[in-house]
C-alpha cells in the first residue's frame, strides 16, 4: 500500500469476510491501542450495532459515508467496496480529519 503510507488520512482495506488484510501508516497509528489488526476480524473490533452495519455492507456491496466527532475531531468515513476484474473482493475505508469549518461549493453544469 506504498501509494497511502504518507497521505494524511487512514486507509484500512478488509476482506469479503471482514477481515483486515491492510493498513496505511495512519490506520495503524489510529489503531495501534489495539496492536497489530491485519488478519483480524472487524466483527471482534465492533460493538452489535455497527457490526449490523458491517454485515450488511458485505452482503449488498454500497457505499456507507458519514461524519463522526470523537474528542472534539471531525472526522468523515467513507467505506466502499473492492473489486478486481469486477468479483466484490471486501471493503476499503478512508478516514479523514474534516477541519471544524470548511468551504461548501455548489458547481452547476454548463
Amino acid at each position: 500500500m506504498q501509494y497511502f503510507d504518507e497521505v494524511p488520512f487512514a486507509v484500512t482495506i478488509c476482506d469479503k469476510e471482514g477481515n483486515i488484510v491492510d493498513m496505511n501508516e495512519r490506520s495503524k497509528e489510529t489503531f495501534a491501542k489495539y496492536g497489530d489488526l491485519i488478519g483480524k476480524s472487524l466483527f471482534d473490533c465492533h460493538p452489535p450495532k455497527a457490526s449490523d452495519v458491517l454485515r450488511d455492507l458485505l452482503a449488498n456491496h454500497h457505499v456507507n459515508a458519514y461524519t463522526i466527532e470523537k474528542n472534539g475531531v471531525k472526522k468523515l468515513i467513507y467505506q466502499a467496496p473492492w473489486n478486481i476484474a469486477g468479483e466484490f473482493e471486501g471493503y476499503i475505508e478512508l478516514s479523514l480529519v474534516l477541519p471544524n469549518e470548511m468551504p461548501h461549493y455548489v458547481r452547476i453544469s454548463s
